[in-house]
């Protein structure tokens, strides 16, 4: 069976595989993934956040220690947000963590709940919008995109990191590679791929895919990174010698018209 997104993590052999992955050193979210976001991120002081497809909520945990005033967690997966919990129990005054899925946020009728947790009744509620590494399993991102446009403030970012479409448009397996075939680049759609021991389906679209949703959704895009990597992170020069062979990530900031009325 293949999983979506979510429930790719709660399954127990994918969720362990995923924890000890995380812990190895040199692994990609520390030496290129997250620093870039917090590049990107700048100064939080005093900002309220939201982070989409918040994982265990330890980023947010970071956002608080650098000054943020309010973050707010969302999580899809039970085994992520039971996570999530633990980690913002010491900050729950400024941090918390909800349940809901994604697709169910953007298209439920009657979410009164998430509503309330994430205060989006209030269009313009938020500095910033954060998802890391989420994106690329989801199908439809103009409704998504649009929602989070109506509840940042004026002049409010969205940052967002995701496979590079160069990698979704791999089929090979997971694992050390030697070599990336491109294949229907220009193709949209779901693809399987062999990921820590299951298989995982990923949605593949395009650099310019991107590009024009956030446009059309009102965004303009302030900023495009591709996870170049910095030799000072890395431990064993080939590693950093791997890093530099191919783009692991797409970065794009996000930016609401400063000028827009709430």
């Amino acid at each position: 069976m293949e999983y979506r997104g979510s429930q790719f993590y709660d399954r127990k052999e994918q969720f362990a595989n995923y924890t000890a992955r995380r812990g190895m050193p040199e692994n990609a979210n520390d030496t290129l993934e997250e620093p870039i976001i917090w590049e990107m991120a700048g100064e939080v002081k005093g900002f309220s956040v939201l982070d989409i497809g918040c994982g265990d909520a330890q980023f947010g945990r970071k956002l608080l220690d650098a000054g943020a005033g309010k973050y707010t967690g969302m999580e899809g997966s039970q085994n992520m947000y039971g996570l999530a919990v633990q980690s913002l129990q010491e900050v729950a005054d400024r941090g918390n963590a909800i349940f809901t899925t994604i697709e169910d946020w953007v298209a439920a009728e009657n979410r009164a709940e998430a509503d309330a947790a994430i205060a989006e009744k209030d269009a313009g509620s938020y500095d910033l919008v954060i998802s890391r590494l989420v994106l690329h399993y989801l199908e439809d991102l103009a409704p998504l995109f649009t929602k989070i446009y109506e509840i940042l403030k004026p002049g409010g970012r969205f940052i967002f990191s995701i496979e590079h479409p160069v990698i979704t448009s791999t089929l090979q397996p997971s694992g050390i590679r030697t070599n990336w075939i491109v294949d229907q680049y220009f193709v949209p759609g779901y693809r399987t791929q062999e990921w820590m021991g299951g298989p995982v389906m990923k949605y593949h679209r395009t650099v310019e895919d991107y590009f024009q949703t956030a446009c059309r959704a009102g965004f303009k895009v302030s900023n495009l990174r591709e996870s170049k990597p910095v030799r000072e992170r890395f431990i064993h020069e080939e590693t950093y010698e791997r890093r530099l062979r191919i783009p692991l990530f797409l970065f794009m900031e996000l930016t609401k018209n400063s000028s827009e009325s709430r």
